[in-house]
């Protein structure tokens, strides 16, 4: 046999194998002895001899290759079980009836004449693993701390609100008010985890699939940026995410692993419910999902703690001494496992452990009956206990619990393991009464048949509710809960905005960077400075926000152990412990998810942030809206800045970079207040209202989207008397026309103002127009108060009809009236109804592309000059002038000429 010197050389998981082999006999005898394990006992017994020699290398501190996936048995061997401090018995009897609570809860809302359903078979499968984090992990915040931050897997929450009305947190009452908010307000619960309907109780909110992963991860790490900052001690607070091993097939579920083992996030545990179903099936019907996820979690650097089997199987392990025991394990596909779980001890014995003498042999003094209850460990206490014990003890790494269950465990076998069990709502009597039988509890025949089934509940003064009292004192406090203690931050004065409200003067700078001199300021308050955590996904050149990069710095728990290449560079990128600043990289996701953990720390730690997030304005809302929506869901608030905003501002990019929509999309979330702002002066009024609406004494659960643009104007400085409740509320009056004789009237917003106000001027000097420009601030915000006041007045008839603001605000303005934007037209369309006169809009509908600004907004119609026939088309509707002008107009500008159009200004890069 060729010795390893004579072979070619490789790499073994990143190890070198090409060192010089220094005593090839003693090589040659290594190898000799691998040879003889191998024809004398077997590969199962040599496999086994290479992994405890690599797991005593390990320990040695010698470099071995990391094993990507291991045998599929429990990482923790039995002799290194924990003692188990809880009393076992009185924790079954508690699940018991938790459990009971649940399944009935969900069944009494698929009542007749309700109907609302509910999910049962995940909480069934994974009560066991909440029930020990609850006796002994999660802490509350009792001690004034945020405690642990706990991310419950949505369609779990029944089994929660069972929990929580056995501690009488909750009232039967409220359980026959679950899926029914309003009509049984106010005793209703929310189906899922939703702070924003269950404010006091519920913290995350999870059942959208996939966010709770990359939420959890990105609160693990916020955690550890306030305790560096000095912002708020951390150091106590574990981060624990619920999820199901279907949930991992989402992107956001294991998109951004690397973060958390990159920065060492041992505050955080991820538990993943591995029952083995999706909604539909088997998760891996032909494959073993849990050893994917643990090649996949180790590949990424986390710890992982493989949690599979429960203590029945101890003895017959201890037996297979060949390994035939844990081969077969191995070898069994997921789909064939979940067959075991709905079949017979019989079957089990003919089909796992039957075709092989040495198998079948571990089994012979076995029952069918005890061959049908070999468990699986999701669904045991101790090993449960010593899971989550080491996850907490493990330091360096973040820990993933993979722990085998099944699904719709203990409802008996019209639920168990079923590939329709996920869609299961109701149990019939015979299912209850077998349910009441397994769970041991004291509810008679009679209940069961008469009606809808009882809720259990052994008595305040039990030993079991005294328990669970008791756990809680000692944890800190019940969980979930969520706690408001932050106080109404200290607000700078006009002084702070008033550079800002002098305007740019001769220079022309963008919106983009009116927005950031004006943060520049703010960041210099003593107070509010430091409380502001900057957001960018490696875009903060691209927003000319480099400039904080030596002052504000980039957080990094490592710090920088470099050189930077620009290192004498003023403006230098700088890395530090203490940074201010988030890098997330190219991850919209994490990034969205780093401004949930900021925006909503004034709950979960009681310390207010004040998150800043840029983007690209395309890769905003269209990209993350769904986490926008868990921002509002979660109460957060900050600023979200869309930058290099609108449609042709950014068309050297082209298409995929051409936003015309966002404003669109930011209106369909009642959390948003979104506002489209032209001038930097607007901008500071905006910015200050919003930090005093979200940070002062009234705060609001809200969050402000500002889009912004990267087209160089010159700012005016801020008006005298100017329109403060205009600017936001939504619209003011610009620039008053001064010459023409025909008055109309033209709306814009954003970067369309200054083609608004030179449509103005040609309207005057050629077709006699007297055209008032309205600086639209906010077309979603005059839609959300219009909608409001119909509402009120549909609902208070015998009083005094309220106007919209928008409609008063345009009273005695003689139109028509013309909107324009750098949107599609459904932006300013919103509010055409509450708008008193002939109203059109124009808008940059279709697809971006790529070319100058003045081409593409010729090519829109919307340019100065397609304003100005817009004008007069709507003049000539209403007979002010003659229709014959709308011709020598087209002609006169070229409209139908896009290559006609000035390029206007350059940078259509970003």
């Amino acid at each position: 046999m060729a010795s390893g010197s004579d072979r070619n050389p490789i790499i073994i998981g990143g190890l070198p194998s090409q060192v010089p082999d220094f005593d090839p006999e003693e090589t040659q005898e290594w190898l000799d002895s691998l040879d003889a394990a191998v024809d004398e006992r077997g590969r199962e017994r040599a496999r086994y001899l290479m992994l405890r020699l690599i797991e005593r290398a390990r320990e040695k501190r010698v470099a071995v290759p990391e094993m990507r996936s291991t045998d599929y048995v429990n990482t923790i061997p039995t002799r290194a079980e924990p003692f188990f401090p809880g009393n076992e018995e009185i924790e079954r009897k508690i699940l018991n009836a938790t459990r009971w609570n649940a399944a009935v809860m969900v069944s009494r809302a698929q009542r007749p004449g309700i109907g609302v359903g509910g999910h049962i078979a995940t909480f069934a499968s994974s009560a066991s693993l909440y029930d020990v984090g609850f006796n002994h992990f999660f802490r509350g915040k009792d001690e004034g701390d945020g405690g642990d931050q706990v991310f419950f897997q949505g369609h779990a929450s029944p089994g929660i609100y069972a929990r929580a009305f056995l501690l009488d947190r909750l009232s039967e009452a409220n359980l026959d008010g679950f899926r029914q908010e309003k009509s049984k307000a106010p005793h209703g619960l929310s189906s899922y985890p939703h702070p924003r309907l269950m404010p006091d109780f519920w913290e995350f909110p999870t059942v959208s699939m996939g966010l709770g992963p990359i939420g959890a991860i990105y609160q693990a790490r916020m955690n550890r940026y306030m305790h560096a900052r000095g912002i708020a001690d951390t150091s106590k607070s574990h981060v624990w995410a619920f999820l199901g091993d279907g949930e991992m097939d989402e992107p956001e579920s294991l998109g951004q692993l690397t973060i958390a083992a990159r920065e060492g996030l041992d505050n955080l545990t991820f538990v993943v419910n591995c029952n083995l179903q999706r909604l539909d099936g088997p998760v891996r019907g032909n494959g073993k999902v849990i050893q994917e996820l643990e090649s996949v979690f180790r590949g990424a650097g986390w710890n992982v703690i493989k949690l599979i089997w429960d203590r029945t199987w101890d003895p017959l392990l201890a037996q297979d001494r060949d390994g035939i025991l844990v081969n077969r394990m191995n070898t069994t596909p997921d789909g064939q496992f979940q067959t075991y779980a709905t079949e017979s001890g019989a079957y089990i014995r003919d089909h796992f452990f039957g075709d092989d003498q040495r198998l079948r042999a571990m089994v012979e003094g076995m029952t069918d009956d005890q061959i049908l209850h070999l468990g699986r460990g999701g669904h045991d206490h101790k090993k449960i206990y010593a899971a989550f014990k080491a996850a907490v003890e493990h330091t360096g790494q973040p820990t993933v619990i993979l722990a085998k269950t099944v699904k719709g465990w203990t409802l008996g076998p019209n639920f168990e393991g079923r590939n329709a069990t996920h869609q299961m709502k109701k149990l019939t009597v015979d299912d209850l009464k077998g349910f009441r039988d397994r769970l041991h509890l004291p509810i008679s025949d009679k209940e069961l048949e008469s009606g809808a089934p009882p809720y259990y509940h052994p008595g305040r003064d039990s030993e079991e509710i005294q328990y669970m009292h008791d756990r809680r004192l000692g944890l800190g406090g019940y969980v979930p809960m969520r706690v408001v203690r932050s106080k109404p931050l200290a607000l700078p004065g006009d002084k702070t905005y008033a550079t800002v409200k002098k305007g740019s003067g001769q220079q022309s700078i963008a919106t983009t960077m009116a927005f950031v001199r004006l943060l520049k300021d703010l960041m210099r308050d003593k107070e509010l400075g430091r409380r502001f955590v900057l957001i960018a996904p490696d875009e903060y050149r691209t927003f000319g926000m480099d400039s904080f990069f030596p002052s504000a710095k980039i957080y990094n728990p490592l710090g920088q152990q470099y050189e930077s290449v620009d290192r004498e560079l003023l403006l230098a990128y700088k890395e530090s412990p203490t940074g201010q600043m988030l890098h997330d990289g190219i991850s919209e996701a994490g990034c969205t998810a780093s401004l949930i953990a900021a925006g909503s720390a004034y709950a979960t730690h009681g310390e207010p942030l004040i998150p800043v997030y840029v983007f690209y304005s395309m890769f905003g809302f269209q990209r993350t809206g769904d986490q926008f929506w868990q921002m509002a869901d979660q109460l957060a608030r900050g600023f979200v800045l869309g930058a290099t905003a609108g449609r042709t501002t950014l068309t050297g990019e082209g298409l995929q970079h051409a936003d015309g929509h966002s404003q669109l999309l930011a209106s369909t979330n009642p959390g948003c207040v979104a506002y489209d702002p032209a001038f930097g002066f607007e901008i500071a009024h905006i910015v200050q209202d919003g930090l005093r609406r979200m940070y002062g004494p009234d705060s609001e659960d809200v969050f402000y989207y500002l889009t912004v643009y990267n087209e160089p104007i010159q700012h005016p400085a801020e008006p005298e008397n100017v329109d403060a409740e205009g600017i936001l509320k939504g619209v003011y009056r610009f620039s008053e026309g001064v010459s023409g004789s025909i008055p109309a009237q033209i709306m814009a917003s954003g970067v369309a103002v200054p083609w608004a106000v030179e449509a103005q001027k040609i309207l005057a000097e050629d077709w006699d127009v007297k055209a008032d420009v309205w600086s639209a601030t906010s077309w979603n915000e005059l839609r959300r108060e219009a909608v409001a006041c119909e509402e009120y007045n549909l609902l208070h008839p015998e009083e005094e009809q309220r106007v919209p603001y928008v409609t008063r605000k345009l009273a005695g303005a003689q139109g028509p009236f013309v909107a324009v934007s750098d949107w599609m037209r459904s932006v300013p369309d919103q509010i055409a109804r509450w708008v008193p006169g002939t109203y059109q809009s124009l808008g940059a509908d279709g697809f971006g592309f790529a070319d100058t600004r003045g081409a593409a907004r010729r090519f829109f119609h919307i340019d100065a000059q397609s304003i100005v026939v817009g004008v007069l088309t709507e003049l000539a509707r209403e007979g002010k002038v003659d229709r014959s002008v709308l011709k020598q107009a087209i002609d006169r500008y070229q409209l139908l000429d896009v290559s006609a159009a000035d390029p206007g200004a350059a940078g259509g890069d970003a």
